[in-house]
């Protein structure tokens, strides 16, 4: 299915060339939007209605910021999505894409094929902030970093002994310091105040690292 990319500049889902990217054509049945200026690109699409399906690149905020949101029934052939990436590191495999209410199962199929298409996984959720993973996992990493400044048990020891009891492939500590802990402070944030859940409040040591990051 032949589609189109508009890349507004600084992507975090395709910040390199991919097969997506090189697999776009002029013009497509399905047109995606990606970079730091989706909404003011979003609003000048004259013609999205006739499309496929428009796909939207998110940050951590909910699709119907850009689509509008109406008594639940929202929803048409604009479907938000974000390939997921930890802080500083590559982008993984993942896209998590983001329906609403009434989102057409011809725009959702079309956005599943073209991602797809170019060697991607595809999973599909509702339209909330952070969408899957980041809700998962954020409370995770912040209670590990908890346990360091409790004195639980050294970095060393609470990462090796997730990756040996769990078989994660790298230990929080050590995958929040090599990805950046001011982005984990980033996402924790806006989360916690998308959600209010203290769950999501920033840890100590990626605030400080926030901090520092200003200061630098």
């Amino acid at each position: 299915m032949a589609y189109t990319i508009i890349d507004t500049g600084g992507s975090r889902s395709f910040p390199a060339e991919h097969a997506f990217t090189r697999g776009a054509a002029g013009d497509g049945e399905v047109v995606v939007v990606i970079g730091s200026a989706v909404g003011a690109e979003f609003s000048r699409l004259a013609d999205r209605e006739s499309k496929r399906a428009v796909l939207l690149e998110l940050g951590t905020e909910c699709l119907g910021v850009y689509t509008g949101e109406s008594r639940g029934g929202e929803g048409s052939n604009v479907i938000g999505f974000a390939r997921f990436c930890l802080g500083d590191g590559e982008p993984s495999n993942l896209i998590e894409l983001v329906r609403q209410p009434r989102t057409g199962n011809v725009a959702l199929i079309a956005a599943k094929q073209v991602f797809e298409a170019a060697g991607l996984q595809v999973a599909v959720c509702g339209d909330f902030a952070g969408r899957i993973i980041d809700r998962l996992v954020r409370p995770y990493y912040n209670a590990a970093l908890r346990r360091l400044d409790e004195a639980l048990a050294t970095a060393d020891d609470l990462d090796i002994t997730l990756k040996l009891g769990l078989g994660y492939p790298e230990g929080p500590i050590a995958l929040l310091e090599r990805t950046g802990l001011a982005h984990h402070f980033d996402v924790t944030q806006a989360l916690f105040e998308a959600y209010g859940d203290p769950a999501f409040v920033p840890a100590r040591r990626a605030r400080v690292a926030k901090q520092r990051q200003k200061k630098t």
